[in-house]
């Protein structure tokens, strides 16, 4: 049964329009027992059940309201552990997310003992430990039941809530949808914090806290920089002389310059001193009969 809220912290519509447009409503196919109370309805096309988006709100702000409850916020521990051979597509969300709020991240592996063996080199004590998908950090989240921490979890409708506190039912398999679930938690944990205004929208986008691949990156910079730089003809064209820019005869002839009447043209090569063809031939004979003479 859903609480009411007050109307400042109420679901607003370009938050659901964003929530749709990500598929954070969009469930698995398979439903555990302890999801059902989060399920809107199943869809018959391909049997997807489709998660209540007023309940995920909910528990998006009793999350909030627990992170802000813990004073130091390093003790707030954001975990998402990457598979074998699986995109991390909640690296980016979480550090962008402890990087907003001041929490401690841990992407990629870890390390087992690290809530509980105190000779570990990486040991931690967190107060609130946030995980991304229930399946995947089982083993931090089953080292949180042995010291009583407190574990807020995006369940999807697939996942067990076994040792979870607090579930936020999203999709937490795709990159859109878990970068939004962050983003929201985050916004709104700022909010409660006063940092950032509620009548204003946040300054951060979205897009800062969704997975990017490399390849696909380093792919659409190369033909971005193939048609912006090589591809076209503008960046030549500039260079290249006109007619226009050509200068004149005037400009280059006339009395300072080349002559530009040809009858004097015409005296200059007939003479001695400026057409050296004559003096060329004598001295090419008088090369021919002193090699004859030698002979």
């Amino acid at each position: 049964m859903s609480t009411k809220l007050p109307p400042s912290l109420a679901l607003r519509e370009e938050d659901v329009r964003m929530m749709l447009a990500c598929g954070v409503h969009l469930g698995a196919r398979n439903l555990d027992p302890s999801m059902r109370r989060y399920v809107f309805k199943r869809r018959a096309e391909d049997g997807v059940h489709i998660i209540d988006l007023r309940k995920t709100w909910e528990k998006l702000l009793l999350a909030a309201r627990i992170i802000v409850a813990v004073e130091n916020p390093k003790d707030v521990c954001v975990i998402a552990i990457q598979a074998s051979k699986a995109l991390p597509i909640a690296q980016r969300a979480i550090l962008k997310f402890s990087q907003h709020v001041g929490s401690t991240a841990q992407a990629g592996r870890f390390t087992p003992g690290t809530f509980t063996n105190q000779i570990q080199a990486k040991y931690l004590e967190p107060r609130v430990l946030i995980a991304t998908d229930p399946l995947k950090d089982h083993q931090p989240i089953t080292e949180s039941s042995y010291v009583n921490v407190p574990v807020i979890a995006f369940a999807d409708t697939d996942n067990n809530l076994r040792y979870v506190d607090v579930a936020i039912p999203c999709n937490n398999k795709g990159k859109n949808s878990i970068a939004l679930m962050y983003w929201l938690l985050a916004r709104e944990v700022l909010r409660l914090r006063e940092t950032i205004s509620r009548e204003s929208p946040w300054d951060v986008m979205v897009d800062m806290f969704v997975y990017r691949d490399t390849e696909d990156s380093e792919k659409h910079s190369a033909e971005s920089g193939v048609e912006g730089g090589f591809g076209g003809q503008t960046n030549y064209e500039s260079s290249v002389p006109t007619l226009d820019t050509v200068p004149q005869s005037s400009e280059w002839g006339g009395e300072d310059g080349v002559p530009e009447d040809k009858e004097d043209s015409q005296d200059w090569k007939g003479t001695g001193q400026w057409s050296g063809e004559q003096d060329n031939k004598d001295n090419l004979g008088n090369w021919d009969n002193s090699v004859v003479e030698e002979e």
